[in-house]
């Protein structure tokens, strides 16, 4: 069969890097940033930040995002029917920054309301997504929550982006960008 990397290194599974390596490799990418919520069994709400964000197919609408096992509301989301991700504006660095720390109550700090099933929605954020929660893998020390998007809104405005473990924000282009027939 062909090589389609002929001159890469071959590792046969050995690694020749540790996790702080891999973690400053992986933040040259640059990411949205994005708040992850829902409820813990008895109703009370709990998120995280994350950039561990993305689409998976428009047809089902599916998204997925990657909860640290470390995280102290990670059984929750492991276990939740619904979760919502609240997609950052350029404004809201302190909302990231909130749902971040480990601070315990994270919702008394920012402003937010619910979906239709009751999880919480970061107040001024670009867009909102509520997901049914479609499948759980385990992944290392993250799992990937996979989730049908069940409810949208959006509005226009500028996100928050992440690279090289810090904050940055886009201009808005001042011409829509022409594409090519």
């Amino acid at each position: 069969p062909h090589d389609p990397l002929p001159h890469a290194p071959k590792t046969q599974g050995l690694q020749s890097f540790n996790a702080v390596d891999l973690r400053s490799a992986l933040g040259k990418f640059m990411t949205g940033v994005v708040v992850v919520t829902t409820r813990t069994a008895d109703g009370q709400p709990v998120g995280f930040t994350a950039n561990s964000f993305t689409s998976v197919s428009l047809d089902p609408p599916l998204i997925l995002v990657c909860p640290g096992k470390t995280l102290s509301s990670y059984q929750c989301f492991a276990n939740c029917s619904w979760f919502a991700i609240s997609i950052l504006s350029a404004q809201q660095e302190a909302v990231s920054n909130t749902f971040a720390s480990k601070s315990i109550d994270r919702f008394s700090q920012v402003a937010w309301s619910q979906d239709a099933n009751q999880v919480p929605l970061i107040d001024g954020a670009l867009a909102h997504l509520s997901c049914r929660t479609s499948q759980v893998i385990e992944a290392g020390d993250h799992c990937i929550l996979l989730g049908q998007v069940t409810d949208i809104s959006a509005m226009d405005g500028s996100g928050l982006g992440f690279h090289n473990g810090r904050y940055f924000t886009l201009p808005e282009p001042e011409q829509p960008v022409r594409r090519r027939a």
